[in-house]
Order: C-alpha cells, then structure tokens, then sequence
C-alpha cells in the first residue's frame, strides 16, 4: 500500500524535508509514504479563491485518481493514534493505495471534501504547510508503529 500525500503547494524549508524524509525513511515497504507536490495556482488576473481552489482541485484529483481519498481540513474528525492505527489497518485490508490531501493557501474545493472517504483533522489550529506535513509523516509512523507493537509509542 502506498500513503501519497498530496501537498498544494512547492519549495518548502530544508527543515520540513529533512523531517519528513526521517520518518519516510522508517516506513516498511508495504506502507511507503510519498509526498507529491500539487501546484498552487496564482491569485493573478483577478481570480478569487474559489477559482484557485477549484484549479487546484483538478490537478488534485486527476493525480489522486481511484486513492481512497482523505481531505486534510480544520473541520475534520479529530482521531488519537491509536484509532489512526486501527483505520490504517482498514486501509490495508481494502487494499488500495491512500491519498492525503493538504489543501492550498486558499483550503480545498468543496468538490474535495464531497469525494474524500474522510475528512481528517490533525488540529483546529491554521499551521503552516510545513509543519502540516512534518506532523502528518510523523503521525504515520506512530500510528504504524502502534500496529507493529514498535516501542515508539507509549500508553
């Protein structure tokens, strides 16, 4: 199984990468995780936010193809890690590859939350995209870890 995060947005701090690529790195084979960089759209020639949202989500959903899909938004349900772990499981069972998706500037379309299979909340605080990705590899990890009875996380 493949988990593909799908991040709006590009050029993101030495830190974030480093980051991510450490719990990347400690993945198994039959859970990769790989982060695909959406293009934002820009803001110019006058078009709104709906507009951007709309252009991104395209591109979004062409790349996520037939993924089960999961929409990164503030208003998500909230799960601990021990949950995320049992959906994870879910998700291996179906047998599908997995998209996550972190939304632009601007959020996501409401076509994208319509077409995600869940919509997931890992805070109700707006953070910055890098930090967003940081702790959505590092929850991925955890939460496999918690599968694996891996020590790494604690009860």
């Amino acid at each position: 199984m493949k988990l593909r995060i799908l991040s709006v947005g590009h050029k993101m701090p030495n830190w974030v990468e480093s980051a991510c690529s450490e719990y990347i790195k400690r993945m198994p084979r039959e859970m990769v995780i790989e982060i695909v960089e959406i293009k934002p759209d820009k803001r110019a020639a006058g078009k709104n936010a709906q507009q951007v949202q709309e252009a991104e989500s395209k591109r979004i959903l062409e790349t996520a193809g037939k993924d089960y899909l999961i929409a990164l938004d503030e208003h998500g349900a909230t799960v601990t890690t021990i949950q995320l772990a049992d959906r994870m499981q879910s998700w291996q069972r179906e047998g599908r590859d997995v998209s996550l998706v972190i939304g632009g500037a601007d959020g996501l379309h409401p076509d994208i939350k319509a077409r995600a299979h869940w919509m997931w909340s890992l805070s109700a605080l707006t953070m910055p995209h890098g930090m967003v990705r940081v702790m959505l590899t590092e929850q991925l990890y955890r939460a496999w870890s918690v599968i694996k009875n891996h020590p790494y996380h604690r009860e």
